[in-house]
């Protein structure tokens, strides 16, 4: 495909992340034009991101998925946790670990604008590539880190997933229903992808500050300190009420009815909201029920409130005859907040997100062709986004890395593949092939 003039073209940002947070900031910016090239390593497998590196006679690790179930021999391009979040990216190996690949590391760092890290706390620092380091290489450089708890305070060096952040700024106690404890609550792990976007926003705000001045920055940026903000109406009730929120279930702190609603069929619900008198006299007629609204212990948002656990069973007893696609268009047209409760499966063919072309098909030279989300943010009447590459298998843009964008000469570049650096297969999978044809031989 031919790109546009795409808004970030020009950006060239490295991409050291794990997990989810951190390639989602970086295809972010990759849907936006910016060339972000993962540095990989062939010796340290990133089991988080690419997947296990699994050998013959081994058991796949769960989590991800593979076209077909099948991981076949290089796993680590065909993961759907990469595969969906390395689009439009390029792949360079190199072992920062050791002098040669962190020499390496230092000139991409020259010739970058951004680099993005959430790692554990202690690998940028054990890998020497912290801000004081990198800054010296490229005083325009924007770096931000982003992990769990941010580099300073008695946290700072503590592990963190999406799970144990969101628990720990209080989000997790939120979640759930009145009638049971913190075991009940599922993980969402929206801290990562909430970090993700924030994570973007910031590198934009420092790049917009290095256009004025010509001089880049560090963000330290806690992706607990920013799921926070999402917990902020409860954070305000306690400082100025002293109170502790807990669950509420599918209920809301003002609106009434709010909930989600059991529809005609297996496993089918509605969710419904409403936020005023009007909006509940339209549900009433759309149930055929009018004179409910009357009724004077539904009659205004304050008594409805406060009679919900009468009210929920009216309204179940009518959706629970309905379809749930037919009552959703029927109380929209009313003008009531509706929608029906997807399954995966819904959401891939519901005619409204294939309307607005939500999906692209894209194949992968080792994954095949399948439908990938597209730009979270497509929508833009000058810069359409696409995806317009595939997720890169690893190590496929070193020559372009090394030698385009570093300047490696012939001579540099073969003495970096020598020195183990650069390929495109995990050392502990070379080294069992090697076991295995040595035995086949004797």
């Amino acid at each position: 495909m031919t790109e546009p003039r795409l808004p970030l073209k020009g950006i060239r940002v490295i991409d050291l992340t794990v997990v989810w947070a951190g390639p989602f900031s970086t295809v972010l910016l990759s849907d936006m034009g910016a060339e972000v090239i993962r540095v990989e390593s062939l010796a340290h497998p990133d089991l988080n991101t690419r997947g296990q590196p699994i050998l013959e006679g081994t058991r796949a690790a769960t989590g991800g998925g593979y076209p077909d179930g099948e991981p076949g021999p290089r796993p680590w391009n065909r993961n759907s946790n990469f595969n969906t979040t390395g689009r439009n990216k390029k792949s360079v190996t190199m072992d920062v670990t050791k002098p040669e690949g962190h020499a390496a590391f230092l000139r991409l760092v020259q010739n970058c604008d951004v680099f993005i890290e959430n790692n554990s706390p202690e690998v940028i620092d054990r890998l020497n590539i912290t801000w004081d380091v990198l800054s010296q290489a490229n005083p325009r450089l924007v770096m931000i880190s982003m992990p769990g708890f941010g580099r300073t305070g008695p946290y700072s060096k503590f592990r963190a997933f999406g799970a144990n952040m969101e628990a720990i700024v209080g989000h997790t106690t939120l979640r759930g229903y009145t009638d049971s404890d913190a075991t009940g609550v599922t993980n969402v792990f929206l801290a990562d992808a909430g970090g993700g976007a924030v994570g973007v926003f910031a590198i934009l705000a420092a790049l917009r500050y290095r256009q004025r001045t010509g001089k880049g920055q560090y963000i330290d940026m806690s992706q607990a300190e920013n799921i926070g903000h999402f917990y902020s109406q409860a954070m305000m009730d306690y400082s100025m009420n002293g109170r502790v929120q807990g669950p509420m279930g599918n209920r809301h702190p003002s609106r009434a009815p709010q909930g989600v609603y059991r529809c005609a069929g297996d496993d089918t619900w509605l969710a419904l909201s409403c936020g005023d008198d009007a909006e509940f006299a339209a549900l009433c007629g759309v149930m055929g029920q009018p004179s409910l609204a009357a009724e004077p212990r539904f009659a205004d948002s304050f008594t409805r409130y406060a009679n919900q656990d009468a009210l929920d069973p009216i309204i179940t007893a009518w959706s629970a005859q309905q379809d749930q696609h037919a009552a959703f268009h029927a109380l929209q047209a009313a003008g009531v907040p509706a929608g029906p409760v997807l399954t995966t499966a819904g959401v891939f063919n519901d005619p409204h997100l294939k309307a607005r072309d939500m999906w692209q098909q894209v194949t992968l030279p080792e994954a095949g062709t399948h439908w990938y989300l597209k730009p979270t943010i497509g929508h833009m009447s000058r810069t359409p986004l696409k995806i317009w590459a595939p997720a890169p298998n690893m190590g496929a843009d070193n020559e372009y890395v090394y030698q385009q964008v570093m300047g490696y000469t012939d001579a540099e570049y073969d003495a970096m593949v020598q020195a183990g650096h650069i390929g495109d297969t995990y050392d502990v999978v070379r080294e069992h092939e090697a076991r295995k044809a040595k035995a086949a031989d004797v």
